[in-house]
């Protein structure tokens, strides 16, 4: 959003404030942005039953507070995202209205991810519900921009009826910061205050840890790797198998593991600093070609990937097209293994992949490259 308004244009924002935080409805301006926070159910780190009424009541809470506070603003573009797929209505109100233009930026793909969690059954009453609300969302949006080629292949291919043309690849994509690195002394104070040593080699996952992440494979590689002291695994984050994560190792006694809940921002940037590898997780049962936004941040800070994933999303395309990494499918702890083997066998190995993501990152994920496809449907 600050790209749209760097480049002169007027932005306003809805977003959720969900009913945990204990706030009203509020209208606020950002770094030149708009900000309506709408108050809402729970969305995140909830359980499926909250979070599914939250999902169906949250258009009819946008449109009241649009109404209220937008009424006599008229819009060009309306840029929404999923998850949720439950905007439809609100949508083509707003395009009627203003006889504005949408853009669907696709960061999710639902019911068929819930279906492959194993979360709701393929074509029962849950699945054709939201399945008629995914088509219908498709239908009424102008552009539908995608993450990936597969993902692109994948919509079209799972939804005939839409033209080629209106689909696209948008993918996630950031403006990369110059990255000041901390002193030798700096990081190896900070090591050391991790539990590190000061040769190991230091992986770092950071993100949600999720059902669709995969996390008993994280375990499965933490167990076979726990008496290893050349090899330390760093965890920030949190979601709904935080706890069972915390338990797991807590059990296990690894002394070459350390799990941190989500950290500010400056702090986890120096984690980014001093860790030589990135850490890219998710569920081997998908069949949607998932494309992790936690990809960026790692080759911001030049640090090369292992992704260990299902073997439907093309992210391993990526990694093998820019040589910033390995990938191998989830499950398959040999070949993850032999990974880690070749980066702590060569001590330059991580240094050299990690510049490719860099380079790759700047040369793909350009915040300005992707913000002026998305303005340029105005003018069409």
């Amino acid at each position: 959003m600050k790209s749209f308004v760097e480049k002169n244009n007027n932005v306003f924002v809805v977003t959720s404030l969900e009913r945990k935080f204990k706030r009203d409805t509020c209208f606020m301006i950002e770094q030149g942005v708009k900000v309506l926070r709408v108050k809402t159910g729970n969305l995140q780190k909830n359980n499926i039953i909250e979070k599914a009424i939250s999902t169906l009541l949250i258009e009819r809470q946008y449109r009241k507070a649009i109404k209220k506070y937008f009424n006599n603003i008229k819009f060009d573009l309306v840029i929404s995202s999923t998850p949720p797929i439950t905007f439809t209505k609100l949508i083509n109100y707003i395009k009627k209205r203003d006889k504005a233009k949408s853009y669907l930026l696709l960061k999710d793909i639902f019911p068929q991810n819930a279906v492959d969690m194993g979360m709701i059954k393929y074509k029962g009453i849950i699945y054709r519900y939201f399945r008629r609300k995914e088509i219908k969302l498709y239908n009424s949006s102008d552009y539908v921009g995608c993450m990936s080629k597969g993902n692109k292949k994948y919509i079209l291919k799972h939804n005939p009826y839409l033209k080629e043309e209106k689909v696209e690849v948008c993918p996630n994509s950031i403006n990369p910061r110059k990255i000041i690195p901390l002193s030798l002394e700096e990081k190896e104070v900070l090591r050391k205050n991790l539990g590190v040593k000061k040769d190991a080699l230091l992986i770092l996952y950071g993100g949600n840890l999720g059902r669709p992440q995969g996390i008993p494979f994280l375990m499965e590689i933490i167990k076979d790797n726990k008496n290893k002291k050349e090899v330390f695994f760093l965890i920030v984050g949190y979601g709904t198998e935080f706890n069972k994560l915390k338990i797991f190792l807590e059990n296990e006694k690894a002394n070459n593991v350390k799990l941190m809940k989500s950290l500010n921002n400056n702090k986890y940037d120096n984690i980014l600093k001093i860790s030589d590898i990135g850490l890219i997780l998710l569920d081997k049962r998908f069949t949607i070609p998932n494309f992790p936004s936690r990809l960026l941040s790692y080759m911001e800070f030049s640090l090369p990937v292992i992704a260990a994933t299902d073997i439907n999303t093309d992210i391993k395309d990526c990694i093998n097209e820019g040589s910033f990494g390995y990938w191998c499918e989830s499950g398959n702890l040999k070949e993850f293994n032999s990974y880690i083997n070749k980066f702590t066998n060569d001590k330059e190995l991580s240094e050299k992949l990690g510049s490719n993501a860099n380079k790759y990152l700047y040369e793909n994920y350009n915040l300005e490259k992707v913000s002026n496809l998305v303005i340029d449907k105005i003018k069409k």
